[in-house]
């Protein structure tokens, strides 16, 4: 499943109408909520339970109130009584993504996989540029271990919605166990850059550290070979025009600027790598690869 990510935003109202000495029962639903939140935080997701279910009654038209209660029972590992909230607020016009998804994966820990794919591509008709539902998406067959099936749905969420790193995620930990670990290396650095000091992006951090050692070999003091692509295939663009002809970025572009930022090294650890890394930003700007769509990610710096 992907993250669920939970938000006291949707709480956070302002409360509009004529000020009177007392509460209005919105505002003794907030309260109640922004307490029922923090006892979620804590564990205590009985009594957030119960605290949330009075907000619901004294605001019913709060869509926040029901999607709490179902995150309570979804992390109490009760998805039957998780979908019962969610589905009655799918249809409501101010349902944003995090309900699909929770929806979704509730559906999903059920064993109800085609009604969980169904919920995220009625999230995704809602919401398109969702990158966190084509995440669930690709998740679902992730676990299933149709990696094809799955990038592709990482790659659509990358493109929908850059700034979402979980897509990234999933694409590193996919393509560095394949042939093609060029779009690893490609995807990990951007994943870096928009997720800083989580658990995940030590892990990523050691996975591009170690592909590097993996698939650069020196062989002796003058010598080296780099391998993080086996696509060799030319890509006609146009047979009319040889000069529109492109080789795959993995063996046209990135492994022989990485050769070219690689010279007088003697072998690959931390400061070794910082040198390279820096070599190659050189190295792509001054052979003018920087017309190729994806010079954005390739100057970003790595830290290990």
């Amino acid at each position: 499943m992907g993250k669920i990510i939970k938000t006291i935003a949707l709480f956070l109202f302002i409360i509009t109408g004529q000020i009177t000495l007392g509460q209005t029962n919105q505002e003794k639903a907030h309260e109640k909520g922004e307490k029922a939140v923090q006892l979620e935080d804590e564990g205590k997701f009985d009594e957030a339970i119960k605290l949330l279910e009075d907000a619901q009654k004294l605001d019913p038209n709060e869509i926040g109130y029901p999607y709490e209660i179902g995150y309570s029972y979804y992390s109490k590992k009760d998805y039957k009584k998780a979908a019962k909230y969610l589905e009655k607020i799918l249809n409501d016009p101010k349902t944003d993504e995090h309900v699909f998804q929770l929806l979704g994966n509730c559906y999903d820990l059920m064993g109800k996989t085609e009604k969980a794919l169904e919920t995220y591509d009625a999230g995704l008709k809602k919401l398109p540029q969702s990158g966190r539902l084509f995440l669930e998406k690709g998740n679902v067959y992730f676990i299933q271990k149709d990696y094809n099936k799955a990038i592709s749905f990482y790659e659509q969420g990358i493109k929908s919605d850059p700034k979402f790193p979980s897509n990234y995620y999933r694409a590193t930990q996919i393509y560095c166990s394949s042939t093609e670990e060029v779009w690893g290396m490609i995807y990990g650095e951007i994943f870096m850059n928009l997720e800083r000091n989580s658990e995940r992006t030590s892990e990523i951090s050691k996975l591009l550290y170690n592909t590097y050692k993996s698939e650069i070999k020196f062989i002796n003091d003058t010598s080296f070979s780099v391998s993080f692509s086996k696509n060799s295939s030319m890509n006609i663009e146009d047979s009319q025009n040889p000069s529109k002809n492109k080789l795959p970025f993995g063996i046209g572009i990135y492994e022989p600027t990485l050769i070219l930022s690689m010279i007088n090294e003697k072998g690959i650890d931390i400061n070794s790598l910082d040198r390279i890394r820096n070599k190659f930003v050189v190295e792509y700007f001054k052979n003018e690869n920087n017309t190729n769509t994806l010079t954005y990610c390739l100057i970003i710096k790595i830290k290990f």
